[in-house]
């Protein structure tokens, strides 16, 4: 008699547990549950996204992996005013197949990827005499405020409150940093080292880098390179071949053992491509209400796993929706 009634009760608790479970969840189930971020870009209309011209793209051919899978990565490099000069040597140094034969020399934990001049010979690779001429001052694009010039490329819209910046902002599909004299009334822009933006390796100041060695971000946004070395663009597909890259032993994630590296096997400009072998990308409009609703997503994420919203996000952690053209 006394076992019937435990279980009885066991039965009854269970049963309880089951339907405080059940209660709030048909409760969920009748009142919409607000969409994630990646439901509302899905919902974005064919005229909120922005073509990546071909001359903006970079497609970078890597070796083979060790099951013999073809790795491709394809780099959107960043639109005028930025870091123009950069971006012209790597367009440069790609079509005049400088880069073919090149390899990642050095992959950091939490920090970043890089490819450049393995100088397995002994001697560095001789660089295109065409190269231009690059100085840190271009690290930032300066403008007075209201010159048709600012108005065009300042939209306090999508302004965000930063701990490195006096603001940051989307523009155009990019995140920026942004400050306005009081004094002198200057606008200053510049691009910020998110993950999976492309930068310039340097040496020391006042070196600026030539673009003949490039790094990718693949860790925790380094905000502090802010400002003080050159950005040129971001992947935009293939992420995964240089982030999941065995780490390096040597100084900074240098790899020590040359058979580690990962043979780079070609860059090539997209519009240089043949046109079926020629990829095409969009971006999200972030000027458009669907990129604001789902920046706003992002910072309060009310969709059914979330349990409170933050409140707010770093610029970093709202990601610019980018997609492949399907063709």
């Amino acid at each position: 008699m006394l076992a019937s009634c435990m279980a009885m009760t066991t039965h009854l608790i269970s049963l309880a547990a089951a339907l405080a479970f059940a209660a709030p969840l048909a409760a969920q189930d009748e009142a919409e549950a607000p969409p994630s971020p990646g439901e509302i870009v899905d919902q974005a209309a064919a005229d909120e996204w922005k073509a990546i011209p071909a001359e903006d793209l970079l497609v970078m051919t890597l070796a083979p992996d060790s099951q013999g899978n073809e790795r491709q990565v394809v780099i959107q490099l960043l639109p005028a005013p930025y870091s123009e000069t950069w971006t012209a040597n790597i367009r440069t140094l790609a079509r005049t197949g400088w880069y073919d034969g090149i390899a990642v020399i050095r992959s950091q934990d939490n920090y970043v990827v890089q490819w450049g001049d393995p100088e397995t010979g002994g001697q560095p690779k001789p660089l295109p005499p065409e190269l231009l001429e690059t100085t840190e001052a271009d690290y930032i694009s300066t403008s007075m405020h209201g010159d048709q010039d600012s108005i065009v490329l300042w939209h306090p819209r999508n302004a965000i409150d930063d701990n490195y910046a006096g603001s940051t902002l989307f523009y155009d599909g990019w995140p920026l940093g942004f400050e306005i004299g009081e004094s002198t009334k200057q606008l200053t822009r510049w691009p910020l080292h998110c993950y999976g933006m492309v930068g310039v390796a340097r040496s020391m100041s006042p070196n600026a880098g030539d673009g003949s060695s490039l790094y990718t971000v693949i860790g925790h946004a380094p905000r502090h390179l802010d400002r003080n070395i050159a950005l040129a663009g971001r992947i935009v597909e293939g992420m995964e071949h240089l982030s999941t890259l065995p780490r390096g032993k040597g100084a900074l994630g240098f790899y020590e053992d040359a058979s580690r590296q990962t043979p780079i096997v070609s860059v090539r400009v997209a519009s240089d491509l043949p046109a079926r072998e020629r990829p095409e990308f969009e971006f999200l409009d972030t000027e458009g209400e669907t990129f604001n609703r789902y920046a706003e997503a992002r910072m309060n994420r009310r969709d059914p796993f979330f349990i409170v919203p933050a409140g707010g996000a770093d610029i970093c952690n709202i990601p610019v929706p980018v997609r492949r053209v399907a063709e």
